[in-house]
C-alpha cells in the first residue's frame, strides 16, 4: 500500500465540487449553511495573492470542507495535510477524490519526509496556501475545548518561510487563525424529541426504567451503565468508591495500555496522559494498516488489526466523556457529542469525529477569525532561539483560538439549567 499520497489538483473535479458543494456538505455533514461575517469575507478577499497558513480548531471531519469554502471566498485553492488513514476511507475512493482537491497524506508519529517536503513546497510557491490543524489527529469531537497543539505545525511554518525566502527574498507567510463553531439548527422541541428517542434505545439495551427523570439525568444514567459494563470488560476492580471521571479515566488508560502491550509501539509512555497515548496508538495502527516498511511493527492478522482499531475507538470514546463537561453547560451540541460516543461504544457506530455518519439534526457552521499576522514578525527571534520561538508562536496561536472559542460560547444555550438533574 502506498505510504505517501501527494496532492494533484484536478480542475474538472474542483469545478464539480464547487457546483455541488452545498449538496455534498449537507449529505456528508448535515451542515445547512456556513456563516461568515461580511467584514471577514472582505478580509479574506485581500489574501488571494499571499502565501497563507490557515489554522483552525478540528473537532470533527467537517473542518476541511469548510476550509475549502473559505478558499473559494479568497478566490484561491488550499492544500491540506491530512492523516494517511483518511485516504483509505470508502475503499480508497475518498483518498482519490481529496488528493485531486489539494490534500496530501501525513503519517503521524514518524518523520514523514515526503509529506513535509510537499508542505514546504506548497508554501514556497507564490500565493501558496496550506491548511494545518494544530490539534492533529484524532479529532477531539468537542467543539467547546481544544486538544494540546503539536509543535510540528510551528516548526513547519518556519521551514516553509525559509524555503520561500530562497525563492523570493521579500517573501512572507500570513498566519490566519480561525475558529469554527457548530450550532444545531433545530427548535428545542425537536432536539428534545430526538434525544428522547435516542435514549430509549440505550435504556432498552440496559433495561433501564427512566421514570420521570429529565434528559440530562437519563444521559448520566446511561453513562453509568456503560461505565459499569466497561469496568467489567476490562477487569477494573474496586472502582465503585471513586467518582465518575476518575473511573472513566481508568477505563481509557486500561484500554490504551492493553493496546500498547499488544502493539508494542516504540514511543509509548505508560505514564503519559490519555491524549498522548491515543496519538501514539492511532499512529502505530495507521502504519500497520498501510504496511509501512518498519521491522518494529508487529505482524497482525486482519482480525487482530480490526480488533485493535475498534479498541482504539473505544478509548477515544472514553476520552471525550467527562461528567462536568455536560453538566456545567448542557447545550444541544454537548448532548450530541456524548450521544455520538454512546452510539459508538454500545452499537459500534463509527464516531462522526472519525468520519462516521452525519449529525442527527441539521447544523450551521459559523467561522470566526483572529487578526492575521505575518510570520516575519517571529523570524528574527526564531534565528536566535528556535525552540523558544516555536513555543511562543504556538502559545499565541492557542490564545487566539481559545479567545474565539470563549467569545462564541453563548451562541448556543443550555437545554437545562447547569447541574439540574432533577429529583
Amino acid at each position: 500500500m502506498q505510504a505517501f499520497i501527494p496532492a494533484k489538483f484536478n480542475s474538472f473535479l474542483l469545478r464539480t465540487a464547487d457546483l455541488l458543494f452545498p449538496v455534498l456538505l449537507k449529505a456528508m455533514h448535515n451542515i445547512r449553511e456556513i456563516v461568515i461575517q461580511e467584514e471577514d469575507k472582505h478580509m479574506l478577499s485581500q489574501l488571494k495573492n499571499e502565501r497563507l497558513l490557515f489554522f483552525s480548531n478540528h473537532p470533527t471531519t467537517a473542518e476541511p470542507p469548510i476550509a475549502y469554502h473559505i478558499a473559494n471566498i479568497i478566490g484561491s485553492r488550499f492544500y491540506y495535510m491530512a492523516s494517511r488513514q483518511v485516504f483509505n476511507w470508502g475503499g480508497g475512493f475518498v483518498g482519490k477524490a481529496i488528493s485531486r482537491m489539494g490534500a496530501f497524506s501525513v503519517i503521524a508519529g514518524i518523520n514523514d519526509r515526503e509529506s513535509l517536503k510537499m508542505a514546504r513546497a506548497c508554501l514556497s510557491q507564490p500565493g501558496g496556501k496550506l491548511v494545518l490543524f494544530p490539534e492533529g489527529e484524532p479529532t477531539s469531537g468537542e467543539n467547546d475545548s481544544l486538544m494540546p497543539f503539536q509543535e510540528g505545525v510551528a516548526a513547519l511554518s518556519f521551514w516553509a518561510f525559509e524555503d520561500a525566502k530562497k525563492v523570493d527574498p521579500n517573501a512572507d507567510i500570513v498566519i490566519l487563525p480561525s475558529f469554527i463553531r457548530f450550532i444545531i439548527d433545530a427548535k428545542k422541541e425537536k432536539i428534545l424529541a430526538d434525544l428522547d428517542s435516542s435514549l430509549k434505545k440505550f435504556e432498552k439495551k440496559f433495561s433501564i426504567n427512566p421514570g420521570n427523570k429529565n434528559i440530562l439525568r437519563r444521559f448520566l444514567t446511561v453513562g453509568k451503565h456503560i461505565l459499569l459494563e466497561a469496568e467489567e470488560t476490562y477487569n477494573i476492580k474496586n472502582a465503585q468508591s471513586q467518582d465518575f471521571d476518575y473511573r472513566i479515566g481508568r477505563v481509557r488508560h486500561a484500554i490504551l495500555n492493553q493496546l500498547a502491550d499488544k502493539l508494542k509501539p516504540t514511543n509509548f509512555n505508560y505514564e503519559a496522559d490519555a491524549i498522548q497515548k491515543l496519538r501514539v496508538i492511532f499512529a502505530w495502527i495507521e502504519m500497520i494498516t498501510i504496511n509501512y516498511p518498519d521491522p518494529k511493527l508487529p505482524k497482525l492478522s486482519k482480525k487482530e488489526l480490526e480488533y485493535c482499531q475498534r479498541e482504539a475507538i473505544k478509548a477515544f470514546d472514553f476520552i471525550v466523556i467527562k461528567r462536568d463537561y455536560l453538566l456545567s453547560r448542557p447545550t444541544p451540541e454537548r448532548f450530541y457529542e456524548w450521544l455520538t460516543r454512546y452510539e459508538s461504544y454500545v452499537f459500534g457506530e463509527k464516531p462522526r469525529a472519525l468520519g462516521g455518519v452525519p449529525s442527527h439534526l441539521p447544523r450551521k457552521a459559523y467561522v470566526f477569525f483572529a487578526k492575521p499576522y505575518k510570520l516575519s514578525e517571529f523570524y528574527g527571534n526564531y534565528k536566535k532561539a528556535k525552540k523558544e520561538t516555536i513555543q511562543n508562536m504556538l502559545k499565541k496561536l492557542r490564545q487566539d483560538l481559545q479567545q474565539l472559542l470563549d467569545e462564541t460560547l453563548d451562541m448556543t444555550q443550555p437545554l437545562f439549567k447547569p447541574y439540574d438533574i432533577g429529583d
